[in-house]
């Protein structure tokens, strides 16, 4: 089972839209065939946005609906302990703590929307930074 970071905008773009390419990673989560890895901060960054009036008025759903999703998500994840802090690396601070998921559980990939965002990280690290499309082609072969 492949070991994967979802970035905050995977989820969200998700939430958003059924056809969107990380819908299909949270199909595949349920279905056990990629495993979310997560921090206790990344997990909190995931609630804190999906919660943000101008999104949950996009995905339709009440503050509970987003707590049940959320529980669900959390117990398919993976936590992560943080073993080592690469602080700074992004020019980001959110992404920072998507970074450190990846780099202290040696993901398999990172997956987002924002690849200009870690390129850094993929020089540094070795780090398989992708967009959510692309690894399900890659998964899907």
């Amino acid at each position: 089972m492949k070991k994967v970071v979802l970035d905050t905008s995977v989820i969200v773009a998700a939430m958003r839209s059924a056809s969107d390419a990380g819908s299909a990673h949270l199909r595949l989560v349920s279905l056990q065939r990629i495993r979310p890895l997560a921090t206790i901060a990344l997990f909190l960054e995931y609630e804190d946005v999906l919660k943000r009036p101008e999104n949950r008025s996009v995905i339709g759903m009440s503050l509970d609906d987003i707590d049940k999703f959320l529980f669900a998500l959390a117990s398919a994840c993976e936590p992560v302990d943080v073993h080592f802090r690469w602080r700074p690396q992004l020019k980001d601070t959110d992404d920072e703590m998507v970074l450190e998921a990846a780099t202290n559980e040696h993901a398999d990939a990172l997956m987002t929307y924002n690849l200009a965002d870690f390129q850094k990280a993929t020089e540094c690290f070795s780090l398989r930074v992708v967009l959510p499309g692309q690894f399900l082609k890659e998964i899907s072969q």
